[in-house]
């Protein structure tokens, strides 16, 4: 394991207080801390190489550009994707999905086609399949999911016929910390001979992700969830499919020629990266992988999961805890409510204590209703969490209740 009070020290907002108290950091899953390096990099950056890139002959230009191709290239290798023409910058996961169903829906699916998605979902993994119901009048598919929160493999298999066009689904539930089976729910569905895209929001960050192992067609992250910046994300599609996808969004650097009577488009990846992209973040994003890589995605995974196990362990033992999935394969997540106490006053509480944790549905509310629940609070999990804080959250938990 990596020395986490080096780590810590990376990281310097994990050094101030709130209320008066240590901070204890646990909202991870809807983003997590940046390392010095790469708010560092950014700065650096901003001072001494800001210029637009792919558009200019200048020294500048030329810098910039190569910076953030560099970066196109770091992911790639993080993903371990065939090409960096497989790499497409976006603003985030949500961008990165409403990519794919706007632009597979608009290509692929008419009126009464099917989009298999599961009911854990993000609402990104869902309204943005809505979206394409209101104007294609596709149907969406749902996989089912037992008390335990894993996925019900046996449903999901039925759920296929000759209308499926695609499957869009979480490979990290952000709510239950149930990591699903998505290696075999692809070789499912390419059976049937159906493209599975994949949610990599709460997986990317956790785990090492091989896009080629995984034979997914598509996959999604978000940079500030993975120490990275915010407002940049990633689209890995198979060159194959990406090349038969139409534009998302028309403009700057995504033609090849403009005339007004046609355009042609520019090849793979920037046909999907219209307009001034956010260089700097990409240069950001990218130290920010080599930042977790250096560390070790196995490394990070097996210390997450010693908290997450460690967290389960503590919490249980607190009278009327309820803890919200129980899944087998379970990371870096614990949802939980306390006897009758409304998570909203749990969350509230807490933060007066230091402890940053999340409350409400998470943007899952289709989940939560399957729950029988309004919300949950929800304790998340990065690589610079301590065995200390999980015994610091777990008897804030035990004061807050004993308050009710």
């Amino acid at each position: 394991m990596y020395d986490i009070e080096e780590v810590r020290k990376d990281f310097p907002i994990l050094g101030r207080e709130v209320y008066g108290r240590p901070l204890v950091y646990l909202d991870n899953a809807a983003t997590v801390q940046k390392p010095r390096c790469v708010v560092e990099a950014m700065a650096d950056e901003y001072y001494n190489v800001n210029a637009n890139v792919h558009r200019g002959v200048h020294f500048l230009s030329q810098q910039a550009t190569e910076l953030h191709e560099a970066a196109r290239e770091t992911v790639r290798r993080f993903l371990n994707a065939r090409s960096t023409a497989e790499v497409v910058f976006t603003r985030g996961t949500t961008e990165s999905i409403n990519l794919v169903a706007s632009c597979f829906g608009e290509a692929f699916m008419r009126e009464g086609d099917e989009v298999i998605v599961s009911e854990m979902e993000h609402h990104a993994n869902i309204v943005s399949w809505q979206l394409v119901q209101a104007r294609k009048g596709i149907r969406l598919r749902v996989i089912p999911m037992n008390d335990r929160g894993e996925l019900l493999l046996d449903e999901y298999e039925k759920l296929f016929n000759g209308r499926t066009r695609i499957v869009s689904v979480t490979h990290v539930s952000n709510v239950l910390g149930t990591v699903n089976p998505v290696r075999r729910m692809i070789e499912t569905a390419h059976a049937h001979g159906v493209p599975v895209l994949v949610d990599g929001a709460q997986s990317a960050p956790h785990m090492a992700v091989d896009v080629q192992a995984l034979d997914c067609d598509f996959f999604a992250f978000s940079g500030h969830k993975v120490y990275g910046p915010t407002g940049i994300g990633v689209l890995y599609g198979k060159e194959s499919w990406l090349d038969r996808l139409p534009p998302y969004m028309g403009g700057g650097e995504m033609i090849g020629h403009v005339s007004f009577d046609h355009t042609t488009f520019a090849g793979l990846p920037l046909k999907f990266e219209a307009g001034t992209p956010d260089y700097v973040a990409s240069t950001g994003l990218a130290r920010a992988l080599d930042y977790v890589s250096r560390l070790g995605m196995d490394r990070i995974q097996a210390h997450e999961r010693e908290l997450t196990r460690y967290a389960l362990k503590r919490l249980r033992r607190i009278p009327d805890m309820r803890i919200l999935g129980e899944a087998e394969e379970h990371d870096a997540v614990v949802s939980f409510l306390v006897g009758n106490i409304h998570h909203l006053d749990m969350g509230t509480l807490l933060d007066r204590l230091g402890i940053a944790v999340r409350t409400g549905h998470h943007c899952a509310e289709p989940l939560m209703r399957r729950l029988g629940v309004e919300g949950t609070v929800r304790a998340s999990f990065g690589l610079y969490n301590t065995m200390a804080e999980v015994d610091a959250l777990a008897e804030g938990v035990e004061r807050v209740a004993k308050m009710f």
